[in-house]
């Protein structure tokens, strides 16, 4: 067994293939697949993932790998697996496969150490090769006699462990600690000795009398009033000892969390309980479409079902939406489960979220909850996967592997034999339609779990405010409502719809717009720094003070931002308290959690933000929400479009009395007469389904067939259309009859990066050879790829039209 296959790294779809090297003698014992190896390349020294251990190839002489870069696989036999499955469906590079599953850290420029972990003796050769320090360079280990072997089995023994310091300075976190080297009764007799002059080191001996365990020198340095030079003179006489010791970065306090016990269901969430539990209980994979109004108790549900699997001895992976991780949703997992929770999402830093991983790696938690990409967690004996709000398109990856997260979801639970849970209180048509029709098992909780009713939800036609002389941003109704919140001390939520909607500057005299010079879209206007933005090529510029066409003065901003809500407010009402929650105000690291614990200690009158606060939020004291623009999403180019609105607007109504008071929703719309803005007032989620199922069916658009999307791109537009007229042409040859191809058309902004868009697309019921078809297709532009700087990108379910 000396030969390995090895996945390098080259993202390039003329070396997507398995490579074979010899593996030399000192890596013999070791090297298991899922490790990743430097070898070389070309010219080049370049790393890979071995992904098989063979005894055979098909070439006579083979280089031999040069160094193994993990002791411990980072990829987990399933993981390797999994990526060759999503390779496969993605139609994406193996390497950008694996690479996805693996945190920041594990991706950079960084040097090996070896870290002693253990206070006992090492066996006598790791002893010889410390001598004495707590920190080594992994090359000093490679200079040594000693082999991979010996120290795979001190990694194995918990005696040492492998660290990874990244030269971008995510390394780990370490803490000095201070203890006692004496026992009690020899640091009595010290005391006894110590000047009565030297104060601050009596105070020291004294603590460790009383509490002879380790303190972190920071935390003794506090309670003692003390400085470091002290305790370097009790060290000196050999009193006490100071040393390193790694911590992990927690972003959560979890001593201050309080814990919490199972609540009692009710008869709703029992039924929907019980067929998750026999599922668990027979190892069996089923899929569970959990649908419940917001308040409901979908997340105990969640919690007691995970406690069967932890019973069980097994593991549980939770997905919630990136915006929906909040401190609030993290609390409610920490204080059932306690410190077996790791948490990952984008607001950590990469140090954070290494430790997260390495905790699950490590098999020292239980349970993760995380965005998308927590669906690749190291877990070795999952039980579960819960996906919560699967109808959210932050599941689904826009850049490649083009993967849906509820698709790993549900082929990890067949690789298991676990259940995988979908949660939504407006679950996706295609999801909803596999529950109708039996693919996944249904459980519908129809009432909240206080018995409250829903909150009222009033439309107010923009129109008719129109005619009657009200020009401002919100209804008269709305403000007459927020008033009256305000006298009664009660709480308001504003959402500001925005999606598909943004501020932008034209010219009153010509009509001029001022766009990206790099792609084709209107720049967005920034009021704080008077700056105009492009949020797809960073360009920007300063707000020019006349047209740039016409030299007319009368240039103005379009579009209504959170600022200009904010303003507003502050002129009709000066004395409410606005906190602003929008991609400005919560750049900041921890500015999102801090915002929002400001609001629940009632330090803000109003929440005026985007869709981020439409979901996951519990506010006791909030009565009022208030939509100001309903309709902003109904006019984007996408067939998801009512959809979207009908689920964010059921979403957002859903964050008014949720406790003893009652609550109301006031929607703003110009379009009232919609259905998704008439049919998401009342809550009638069937109704809307049969609706949109009848237009989907019409305009032949998922769930009765599959999409898939094939966008061209290159510097030059007349390659772009070439190039895409025959990539039609051969599609049009290898689909079946029953398949439709739409296109080739300018994309819905036809340059980005001063590349030009093209696309086609394919709407097909049955293509059993799709996948292999496009690859094909594909390789007959392998060339032009290559050297014409032709990009293709395919996206086998898309969400993103423009």
């Amino acid at each position: 067994m000396n030969v390995a296959k090895v996945i390098v790294d080259v993202p390039s779809a003329a070396i997507d293939q398995t490579f074979d090297y010899e593996i030399p003698e000192r890596f013999m014992d070791i090297l298991t697949p899922g490790m990743r190896v430097i070898v070389p390349f070309g010219p080049r020294k370049i790393m890979g993932f071995v992904v098989q251990i063979t005894d055979q190839s098909s070439f006579n002489k083979l280089k031999p790998i040069l160094e193994v870069l993990d002791l411990v696989p980072v990829l987990t036999e399933e993981l390797l697996n999994l990526g060759r499955w999503l390779a496969n469906e993605t139609l994406s590079l193996s390497i950008n496969a694996l690479q996805v599953m693996l945190p920041q850290v594990l991706k950079s420029k960084y040097k090996k150490e070896i870290v002693r972990s253990t206070e006992e003796n090492l066996p006598l050769e790791l002893e010889d090769l410390f001598q004495g320090r707590d920190v080594i360079p992994f090359e000093e280990f490679e200079n040594s006699p000693l082999t991979y072997n010996q120290l795979k089995k001190a990694v194995d023994a918990g005696d040492v462990s492998i660290d990874y310091v990244v030269q971008s300075r995510i390394t780990k976190k370490y803490i000095t600690m201070v203890a006692p080297l004496k026992e009690i009764h020899l640091l009595e007799e010290a005391l006894q000795d110590l000047p009565k002059s030297a104060k601050k080191q009596r105070a020291i001996i004294e603590y460790f009398i009383e509490q002879p365990e380790e303190i972190s020198q920071k935390l003794l340095l506090s309670k003692l009033q003390t400085t470091s030079s002290t305790i370097k003179s009790l060290v000196e006489k050999g009193l006490i000892e100071t040393y390193r010791k790694e911590v992990y970065r927690n972003p959560y306090d979890d001593d201050a969390i309080e814990r919490t016990a199972p609540l009692t269901l009710n008869a709703e969430q029992q039924s929907a309980i019980e067929p998750i539990l026999e599922s668990i209980e027979n190892e069996k994979h089923e899929v569970f479409l959990l649908h419940g109004v917001t308040g409901s108790g979908k997340t105990e549900v969640y919690l007691q079902a995970i406690q069967e699997v932890i019973n069980k001895g097994q593991e549980a992976i939770v997905l919630v939406p990136e915006i929906s991780l909040t401190p609030q949703m993290v609390n409610r997992f920490k204080s059932r489960f306690g410190k077996s929770v790791a948490v990952m999402h984008s607001a950590l830093s990469a140090g954070e979220k290494f430790d997260e991983w390495r905790k699950i790696q490590r098999r020292e938690v239980q349970v993760v909850v995380g965005a998308r990409s927590a669906i690749f967690s190291p877990f070795e004996n999952l039980g579960i996967i819960i996906i919560d709000e699967e109808h959210e398109n932050s599941y689904k990856q826009e850049e490649q592997p083009r993967y849906h997260a509820r698709d790993v979801a549900i082929e990890r639970g067949k690789n298991n034999s676990i259940p995988v849970i979908l949660g939504s209180a407006t679950p996706t048509l295609e999801s909803f339609a596999r529950a109708s029709k039996g693919v996944y098992k249904l459980a519908t909780l129809k009432n909240r779990t206080n018995n409250k009713p829903m909150p009222e939800v009033i439309t107010v036609d923009m129109r008719e405010e129109l005619h009657a002389g009200n020009r401002t941003m919100f209804s008269r109704l709305l403000m007459d409502k927020v008033r009256d919140c305000l006298e009664k001390g009660e709480q308001i939520v504003l959402l500001l719809n925005r999606r598909g909607y943004s501020t932008f500057i034209m010219c009153r005299d010509c009509g001029h717009v001022k766009e990206c010079p790099h792609c084709d879209i209107a720049l967005t206007y920034h009021k704080n720094n008077q700056t105009l933005k492009c949020h797809y090529c960073s360009y920007e510029e300063l707000v020019p003070h006349s047209c740039p066409e016409c030299s007319s003065d009368s240039i103005r901003y379009f579009g209504t931002g959170t600022q200009r809500v904010e303003e507003a407010l502050a002129q009709i009402i000066p004395e409410a308290r606005v906190i602003r929650m929008d991609v400005d105000t919560t750049r900041k690291k921890g500015a999102h959690e801090k915002l929002l614990r400001d609001f629940a200690e009632k330090k803000g009158d109003i929440l005026l933000g985007t869709q981020m606060i439409a979901k996951g939020l519990d506010f006791e004291n909030v009565t009022l929400v208030g939509v100001l623009t309903a309709d902003s999403m109904l006019h984007i180019p996408d067939f998801r479009s009512s959809e979207k609105t009908f689920q964010l607007l059921t979403q957002v109504s859903g964050r008014a009395g949720r406790h003893e008071l009652t609550g109301e929703v006031i929607v703003q719309t110009y379009t009232p007469e919609h259905y998704s803005i008439e049919l998401a007032s009342k809550y009638n989620f069937e109704e809307f389904y049969k609706k949109e199922m009848a237009m989907r069916r019409a305009f032949q658009y998922p769930p009765y067939y599959y999409l898939a999307l094939i966008t061209i791109t290159h510097p030059n537009q007349v390659v772009v259309v070439q190039s895409a007229q025959q990539m039609v042409k051969q599609l049009q040859q290898i689909v079946q009859p029953g398949s439709i191809i739409l296109g080739p058309t300018p994309s819905p902004i036809p340059r980005i990066k001063d590349r030009y868009r093209y696309q086609c697309m394919i709407k097909y019921k049955h293509e059993p050879n799709l996948r292999k078809n496009i690859q094909a297709v594909m390789n007959y532009f392998k060339d032009q790829i290559q050297k014409n700087d032709l990009q293709i990108i395919v996206d086998m379910q898309p969400y993103q039209m423009m």
